[in-house]
C-alpha cells in the first residue's frame, strides 16, 4: 500500500525515467541496435519494461509499478530473514524499517532497475540464510541463489558486490566445506555470467563521465549507516561466531558500500542508488535495534512489550511523513518531462519548429510525441531509432543556424534557469546565438524544472 499511494507523483516523468520509457516503446530489434552504442547496462531491465508496455500499454502505472512490488518483496525478504534469526519482532522491524528508509522510498516509485535489484539481493541473501540455518545443501537451492544472483548482476552488475558481502557471512558462520564448494561453484557460474555484460559496458564507460570524483563529503552518509549498523551489531545476541543478524546484516550493508568506494578510487562511481540493495543490511540492523528494545520492555512488562514495535513504527511512520510526501511529489525530481510536453501542445502553432537544448532534452518529444504532431524537429539529422541512440544525431551547427534562419516560430524546450548550463556544444551554442539575435521571445514558461519558451522572427524571413 505503500507504494501506491502517490504512485503517478501528480503524473510526472522525470529524465531518467524518460529514459525507460522512450526505450520501452521501441521495437526489440531497435532496442538491440541502441544497446551496442548506449546503455547496454540496462538491456534487461528496459526489455522486461519493452514486454510490459506491449502488454499493458505505457503509463506511470505501468513504469513505477515494478519497484514499488520489488520493494515489497525485499521488504518480506528482510523480514523473514529477521525471523528466522531473531524472531518476528526483528522480523517485522527490520522489514517496516526498509519500506521507511528515505532513499529506499525514493526508488520505490521510480522506473529505474535499482529496486527490482535490492528485492533480488534480498532474496539471495534470504536462500543463503535458509541453507546456512538447515544445512540442507540441496542442488535446487543453490541453483536458484545462482540464478537470482545472475539475474541482479544483468540488471546492475555492481549488485555482484552482494557476493563479497555473503562470503563474509560465510566465514562469520563457520560454514561447513560442502556449503563453501556449492557457495563458490553458484558465485563463479554467476559472475561468468555477468562478466560480458561487464567488458562490454567498459566501451560505454563516457556514460558517467557526469560522476564526479571521490570527495571526502561523499563519505559521510555510508559512515552513518554504518554506524547505525554498528550499534545494531553490539545488540545482536548472542555474540559469538554463528549466524546471525549482525552476520547477515553487516556485511550486507558494508561490503557494498565500501567496494563502491574502492572502485571509485580507480573509475569515479560513487552514487548511491548503485548500490541501494545494502540498505537491507541496515534494515535488518535497524530490526536487531527494535528486537533488542522489546526484549528491554518484556523483562519489566509483558503486556507492554507487544507494544513496542507498532508504536515505534507509528512513530517512525509520522516522522518520516514529511519526507514521503517530499518523494511522491514532481518537485521531488530534476525535471518533469510530461509538464513541458503539455506546454508544447498549448502553444504550438502549424508550421512551428522545435528545438531542444541540449539534444538530450528531446526526451519531452520522445515520451509524449503526440504534443509534437506537426511540429519539425529542425535539428535533427537522424532520429534516435535509426541511429540506435537514446537522443538522435543533430546536423552540423551551421545547418542548424540556416534551418532555424528559414523559420518565423519556433518552440525551445529546455531546463529552467535555475538548472541550466551554459551550452556545451557547438551545436547548442549555434541554436541559442541564432535565437537571440535574430528571434524575439513572446511566450516564456518554466514548470517542473524545464523551460519552454516560444520565439518568433525579429526580422522577415524566409518561409519553410
Amino acid at each position: 500500500m505503500l507504494g501506491l499511494w502517490g504512485l503517478s507523483r501528480e503524473g510526472s516523468v522525470w529524465r531518467d525515467e524518460a529514459a525507460t520509457w522512450q526505450v520501452a516503446l521501441r521495437p526489440t530489434r531497435d532496442i538491440a541496435r541502441m544497446l551496442e552504442h548506449v546503455d547496454a547496462v540496462h538491456a534487461l531491465y528496459y526489455l522486461f519494461m519493452h514486454a510490459l508496455f506491449e502488454g499493458f500499454g505505457p503509463s506511470t502505472t505501468v513504469l513505477r509499478l515494478p519497484s514499488a512490488l520489488a520493494v515489497a518483496a525485499g521488504a518480506a525478504c528482510v523480514a523473514e530473514i529477521g525471523r528466522r534469526l531473531c524472531g518476528n519482532p526483528v522480523g517485522l522491524g527490520g522489514g517496516m524499517a526498509f519500506g521507511l528508509v528515505p532513499s529506499v522510498q525514493f526508488h520505490l516509485q521510480e522506473g529505474r532497475p535499482y529496486a527490482l535489484v535490492a528485492a533480488g539481493a534480498g532474496l539471495s541473501t534470504l536462500l543463503l540464510v535458509s541453507i546456512l540455518q538447515t544445512g540442507a545443501n540441496r542442488r535446487g537451492r543453490w541453483t536458484a541463489y545462482g540464478c537470482t544472483v545472475l539475474v541482479c548482476g544483468l540488471l546492475n552488475w555492481l549488485s555482484l558486490l552482494t557476493l563479497p558481502a555473503h562470503l563474509a557471512t560465510l566465514v562469520w558462520a563457520r560454514a561447513e566445506r560442502g556449503t563453501w564448494v556449492r557457495w563458490a561453484a553458484a558465485s563463479t557460474a554467476a559472475t561468468a555470467g555477468v562478466t560480458p555484460l561487464i567488458l562490454f559496458s567498459r566501451t560505454q564507460s563516457g556514460q558517467v563521465s557526469w560522476i564526479p570524483p571521490l570527495t571526502w563529503h561523499m563519505l559521510i552518509g555510508p559512515a552513518v549507516l554504518l554506524a547505525l549498523a554498528g550499534v545494531g551489531t553490539l545488540l545482536d545476541r548472542p555474540r559469538a561466531r554463528r549466524l546471525s543478524a549482525a552476520a547477515v546484516g553487516l556485511p550486507l550493508l558494508a561490503v557494498p558500500q565500501i567496494g563502491l568506494i574502492g572502485l571509485s578510487l580507480f573509475k569515479p562511481l560513487f552514487v548511491d542508488r548503485y548500490v541501494l540493495f545494502s540498505l537491507l543490511g541496515l534494515a535488518l540492523m535497524l530490526g536487531v535495534v527494535l528486537g533488542a528494545l522489546v526484549g528491554a520492555v518484556q523483562r519489566r512488562s509483558r503486556s507492554a512489550a507487544r507494544w513496542v514495535v507498532p508504536v515505534a513504527i507509528a512513530v517512525a511512520s509520522a516522522a518520516l511523513l514529511p519526507q514521503a510526501l517530499a518523494k511522491r511529489s514532481p518537485h521531488s525530481r530534476v525535471d518533469d518531462v510530461l509538464a513541458a510536453a503539455q506546454r508544447v501542445e498549448r502553444w504550438e502553432r502549424p508550421g512551428d519548429a522545435v528545438l531542444f537544448v541540449p539534444a538530450a532534452r528531446r526526451d519531452t518529444k520522445l515520451v509524449s510525441p503526440q504534443a509534437f504532431t506537426g511540429l519539425r524537429d529542425i535539428a535533427l539529422e537522424d532520429t534516435p531509432e535509426r541511429s540506435g541512440t537514446l537522443k538522435g544525431v543533430e546536423w552540423d551547427a551551421a545547418r542548424i543556424r540556416a534551418e532555424i534562419l528559414a523559420r518565423q516560430r519556433v518552440i525551445l524546450v529546455t531546463d529552467a534557469e535555475d538548472v541550466s548550463r551554459p551550452p556545451s556544444s557547438a551545436r547548442d551554442r549555434a541554436k541559442m546565438s541564432t535565437l537571440r539575435e535574430h528571434f524575439r521571445p513572446v511566450d516564456d514558461e518554466q514548470v517542473r524544472g524545464r523551460r519552454v519558451v516560444v520565439y518568433e522572427r525579429c526580422t522577415p524571413g524566409r518561409p519553410s
